[in-house]
């Protein structure tokens, strides 16, 4: 199995993170000169995805706009539409003729458009092992996430064994992990929980550069990181 199609979550509204985002939509705002959405792109090209699906609801348009087809970053994107927004989980429902339109593209990759990382996305595995339906990224516990979100336990997500890891916002997903879910407003950390108990979901441990850009703070300080002793903006 060779992953060739991601998808990009961009619908949120953004609240954290108002008034930035009262504009702009969050995926746009700017880390060093460059939109949070264009970093991911760029990797996502490096790992030679070829199909990236974006969804977006508000000030959507904006990100059409701002991406266009994908040409310049040699890659083929499609956009998911909302009227509002689905929730994680919803909005991977609705893209799903996107992200899986035949037998041959039964895999993807989920990135979370509000994030900023150095992931090499090659790392991802090659394929799930029998009966996974779903492999999470996790790392270390953030100060706004002290307690974690899974225990990590031998490449597994366990209900209650191994080390308390927060999820990064990257994801793979065979498409039976959503199987007769419904299109709705519908969130997915009660999804993961209820595999984890049905031992459905790997994982794997990152320790590069990450950073949940959820409010106009944790943006100010991604923008004012010193490198040779100079600010890099």
């Amino acid at each position: 199995m060779r992953l060739n199609t991601a998808m990009i979550l961009a619908a949120g509204r953004g609240e954290r993170m108002r008034p930035l985002t009262d504009a702009v939509p969050k995926p746009l705002l700017k880390v060093r000169g460059k939109s949070l959405i264009e970093y991911h792109l760029e990797a996502l090209k490096q790992a030679d995805y070829q199909r990236v699906i974006i969804n977006h609801a508000w000030l959507g348009q904006q990100i059409e706009s701002a991406i266009g087809t994908g040409k310049r970053f040699g890659l083929e994107i499609v956009y998911s539409p909302e009227v509002a927004a689905l929730e994680t989980a919803g909005g991977i429902i609705n893209a799903l003729p996107l992200l899986c339109p035949n037998d041959h593209h039964e895999v993807f990759t989920v990135v979370n458009g509000d994030i900023f990382t150095d992931f090499d996305f090659d790392k991802l595995p090659a394929h799930f092992p029998d009966g996974i339906e779903a492999h999470l990224v996790m790392v270390n516990n953030p100060q706004h996430n002290p307690d974690g979100d899974f225990y990590l336990d031998n490449h597994r997500l366990h209900p209650t064994l191994g080390c308390k890891l927060t999820f990064s916002g990257i994801a793979m997903y065979h498409k039976r992990f959503f199987s007769q879910q419904s299109i709705d407003v519908k969130p997915l950390p009660p999804m993961w929980r209820d595999a984890i108990k049905r031992e459905k979901i790997s994982a794997q441990y990152f320790t590069g550069q990450w950073t949940d850009v959820g409010t106009p703070q944790r943006l100010g300080e991604l923008n004012t990181i010193k490198v040779n002793g100079k600010n890099d903006r």
